[in-house]
């Protein structure tokens, strides 16, 4: 997967998600995987207990667990997200990530054309 803007920045390879990226002590780390006018794909890494908090995002969002369980709340629902789960979430719905233990998840950014286009 490319770490740079584009996915022509390196050339294609399998890579095990999981071992992309690293838990650290009492620390949320992440990492760009992809970024475009379309969207984004951030790793991210959550020590247990560290989380984030209720935020909303302009664009719709879907979530994959990597490893461990979180508990995401979308709208003042909770849902429970494990490894191989997925949770769409749509833009300008209040949501946090509040994890289990340690916890790793993708986040796929989906921009609508006309805010790609700006």
């Amino acid at each position: 997967m490319s770490t740079g803007n584009r996915l022509s920045d390196n050339p294609p390879r399998v890579e095990k998600l999981a071992q992309m990226l690293h838990f650290q002590d009492k620390a949320v780390v992440s990492r760009m995987l992809v970024k475009n006018a379309g969207g984004s794909v951030t790793l991210f890494a959550f020590d247990a207990g560290e989380g984030l908090s209720e935020h909303t995002a302009p664009f719709d969002a879907l979530v994959i667990g990597v490893e461990g369980r979180a508990d995401i709340v979308l709208g003042g629902a909770h849902h429970a997200l494990g490894a191989g789960d997925t949770l769409l979430m749509p833009a300008n719905v209040p949501h946090a990530v509040n994890p289990l233990e340690p916890f790793k998840m993708v986040l796929v950014m989906l921009r609508s054309p006309a805010d790609a286009a700006k």
